[in-house]
């Protein structure tokens, strides 16, 4: 398979698999009646970032995938991106923050996971998963706080 199109490919994956989830699970009434605590970003805010994050991740496993499709950083790729799919579930579609807290944080876990495995085999590829590292990283602080205020 062509390169470009195996990247076109992740992209898709990535960024259409994240976006059909978030619009399958909006918000809603559900979680604008819950506290929240006062750095609770506004709700535009969550699509661009997502967007370009998603893209990130792409590129990341993309790159992983030409350097070693059969090895532990790829294997770890698609763990995170299985635990990303399931926050939105989750916490939208079950209302379940302790849950989504849980898988949250498993997430968080996979991607400093996925950077320590992959900077072995593609540093790029673990220095793209930086920004979202520290993105789940505060999505865990507001998923934890939200389940605290609730």
């Amino acid at each position: 398979m062509n390169r470009y199109v195996a990247l076109l490919a992740f992209i898709v994956i990535v960024l259409g698999g994240g976006s059909l989830i978030g619009y399958l699970t909006l918000p809603g009434e559900w979680y604008a009646g819950l506290a929240k605590p006062f750095f609770n970003p506004p709700n535009w805010i969550f699509g661009p970032v997502w967007s370009v994050l998603y893209i990130l991740v792409a590129v990341a496993g993309w790159r992983v995938w030409l350097a070693d499709a059969g090895g532990v950083a790829m294997r770890v790729w698609i763990g995170q991106l299985v635990l990303n799919f399931l926050w939105s579930p989750t916490f939208f579609g079950l209302q379940q923050t302790g849950l989504a807290l849980l898988v949250i944080v498993a997430l968080l876990v996979a991607i400093l996971g996925f950077m320590a495995t992959a900077r072995k085999v593609d540093g790029v590829a673990a220095w793209l998963f930086a920004p979202y590292a520290a993105w789940v990283a505060f999505a865990t602080l507001l998923n934890a706080s939200i389940w605290w205020l609730n």
